[in-house]
């Protein structure tokens, strides 16, 4: 499988080489050149937001360092989580004196690397709590939503978590409201092709020419489904009503769309998808409040899609209304 890098092994460093001399006005390096902060100086008073995980899914996670989102982000290697050492630099250079916010997907690499680190910040008096994101229905079952991955719901939950903090809210009512939109967030996805490491070139997972796998993760995890690829209508249709009948959503709710491409697919086939999950909430008289389509959480070259519904009320719909400034995007 083709990819445009020079050593296989210097991609993540040379992908951000290149990431802080594009948004310098964003984003720079510290010490540890794993560990990335804002460019804005500390808002003393302010709730650290760090959210963190592996390479390979950008615009995630360094894209979303930036005003009304995440303060910093350790970084780690292709599809694998940072270590203790760059999470507790940016854990430092990110508390303004009022503790810090852990965000993250739910996978067992991250979970023990961001604990390890929210120890040592402890000892070194920084108080730290964390909200681990569980948006994805086809990786545990409704009765065990704690094992369940984080996927592309990772943006609006940081999203939430951002705001929340820009606002001013101390750290417990910021990790009241992003577990409020974590248990608002549902996500489905399928994919049409695999993707490749750098390492290998080799293709994550086989799918048939016409095949595809609908609940397959991020990072090649199995799904729940495989099949002959269908109409793009149905295909929406089969990862909607998955969502409704874990998160029931019911007429004159509102909802928050994310229409997420996996890495390379056409915006063209996005926003039919989009089309087609909006006439559904129509049909069932769910209005949108607002909606995301585009590249967010990727999976380096994946074929494929997913579909984020968050439901919202006032309260989340402000935080996902609040002003956004950041490298993959600007909200005003």
């Amino acid at each position: 499988m083709k990819k445009l890098i020079n050593n296989p092994t210097a991609v993540v460093d040379e992908m951000l080489e290149g990431f802080i001399m594009a948004h310098s006005g964003y984003v720079r390096q510290l010490e540890n050149k794993r560990a990335v902060v804002s460019a804005l100086p500390v808002r003393k008073g302010k709730v650290g937001v760090v959210c963190g995980g592996g390479s390979g899914h950008k615009p995630a996670f360094i894209g979303m360092i930036g005003k009304g989102l995440a303060d910093g982000v350790p970084v780690g290697n292709i599809f694998a989580s940072p270590p203790p050492d760059p999470i507790l630099e940016v854990t430092r250079a990110v508390d303004g004196g009022a503790g810090v916010i852990y965000l993250y997907g739910n996978y067992a690499g991250d979970c023990m690397n961001f604990d390890m680190a929210a120890e040592m910040a402890a000892m070194e008096g920084i108080r730290v709590e964390t909200v681990r994101v569980t948006d994805d229905v086809a990786s545990a079952s409704k009765s065990e939503e704690e094992k369940r991955r984080g996927i592309a719901g990772d943006f609006l939950v940081f999203k939430a978590a951002g705001a929340a903090a820009d606002k001013g809210c101390d750290l417990d009512e910021v990790v009241r409201i992003t577990q409020k939109a974590n248990a608002s967030t549902r996500t489905m996805g399928v994919a049409l092709s695999p993707c490749s490491v750098p390492q290998t070139r080799k293709p994550s997972f086989e799918l048939g020419e016409d095949e595809m796998e609908i609940g397959l993760g991020i990072h090649g995890e199995p799904g729940v489904e495989r099949g002959k690829i269908r109409p793009a209508d149905e295909v929406a249709d089969a990862l909607l009503d998955r969502i409704f009948a874990d998160m029931p959503v019911n007429k004159g709710d509102k909802v928050v769309v994310l229409v997420n491409g996996l890495g390379s697919t056409p915006y063209l086939e996005l926003y039919i998808m989009f089309r087609r999950t909006a006439q559904v909430l129509a049909e069932r008289g769910i209005s949108i409040h607002r909606s995301y389509v585009g590249e967010y959480v990727t999976s380096l070259e994946m074929g494929g899609c997913s579909i984020s519904l968050m439901k919202v009320d006032d309260e989340l719909a402000e935080m996902i209304d609040h002003p956004a400034d950041c490298p993959m995007f600007v909200q005003m």
